[in-house]
């Protein structure tokens, strides 16, 4: 899945229902490659559970019916043949509030080459450039080259949700999913979290879900606006905010509900 594409994320006549309730109502999309693109609404929208369509993490909850196409660079990830494995490599989750793993910051970086590699295929060199470049990549490297082995947790709120987005970068992953993650940072924090998407924008692509309006026009290339269940517009984001082509768009960023 590294082929360079128009649309790293494709969807059509998307629907999905958890038990009777429907969560998604006909839904298409196209995200752009290589930009940031941010996902608003009010709450119960059906933001997060159409982020969290594209590495089929829904799935994991009980009940869940898709009805419908989603492509990722170009592929049907409900293909028979599309490993979960492989798919969840290429399309990398960072969540609301840090989730680094109870163990070194070392180990977090390579858990994920660790999970996918065979240990006779893992050189401790290889590792050990791995690290370094993941945790260059996000701003951490000079911050704890000497602390490599201490216990992640120790990290600040703003490091670890670095750190988590260093956990995918050995990976190389084509898309990365970001779910309101700065829902649990202070105001440097979230300005460090943005400066980041800013850096990794072009050689990732980004789907961001925030409630933060102001983010999302900080933030994003394009801006997808959706209202109980069903993607009202989706536009440039500077458009979208000064020029809304629908008056539901415009109740919304307005203030007139949500």
């Amino acid at each position: 899945m590294n082929q360079p594409v128009e649309f790293s994320i494709q969807t059509k006549g998307l629907n999905l229902w958890y038990g009777n309730f429907q969560a998604l109502r006909d839904v298409s999309l196209n995200v752009r490659h290589g930009l940031i693109t941010s996902l608003i609404g009010p709450s119960g929208c059906g933001k997060t559970t159409l982020l969290r369509c594209f590495n089929r993490i829904n799935e994991r909850y009980g009940s869940v019916k898709t009805e419908g196409e989603i492509k990722v660079l170009e592929k049907n990830i409900y293909d028979s043949d599309i490993s979960l494995i492989e798919l969840r490599k290429a399309v990398g989750m960072v969540f609301q509030r840090p989730n680094p793993m109870p163990i070194s910051i070392y180990e977090n970086v390579v858990f994920g080459l660790r999970l996918h590699h065979e240990r006779s295929e893992l050189h401790k060199a290889d590792l050990d450039v791995a690290v370094e470049s993941a945790l260059t990549e996000v701003g951490l490297w000079k911050n704890t080259k000497d602390r490599l082995k201490e216990n992640a947790l120790t990290l600040q709120l703003e490091q670890q949700q670095k750190l988590c987005i260093a956990r995918l970068i050995p990976l190389k992953p084509e898309v990365i999913l970001m779910d309101e993650p700065c829902s649990a940072l202070d105001v440097d924090g979230t300005r460090a979290i943005e400066e980041l998407m800013f850096r990794l924008k072009g050689r990732y692509t980004i789907l961001i879900v925030t409630h933060n309006m102001a983010q999302a026009r900080r933030v994003s290339d394009e801006c997808v606006f959706m209202l109980l269940g069903e993607l009202i517009e989706h536009l440039p984001t500077e458009e979208l905010f000064s020029n809304p082509q629908n008056p539901k768009t415009a109740d919304y960023i307005e203030g007139r509900f949500g």
